[in-house]
């Protein structure tokens, strides 16, 4: 039960990297979408933590705010 809450807090910091690095942009759900070929709420979903984005797409929002996977999953 204790690993489970370990990837409980990961998919909310995650969540609230990307919120905070979308925002930090100043970039709406709709444009970081845009930018990613997803719908915005896709964003909203990944934001609200109620899903995860893939590997391929996460390291596509790291080279899009130039980020590292560790610092955007921690």
């Amino acid at each position: 039960m204790f690993f489970g809450k370990i990837l409980i807090m990961k998919e909310i910091k995650f969540s609230e990297n990307l919120k905070t690095l979308r925002k930090n942009k100043k970039l709406s759900q709709a444009r970081l979408g845009e930018l990613l070929s997803v719908d915005q709420r896709t964003i909203s979903a990944w934001e609200k933590g109620i899903c995860e984005p893939s590997f391929e797409m996460l390291a596509r929002i790291c080279e899009l705010f130039d980020e590292t996977f560790d610092d955007i999953l921690s």
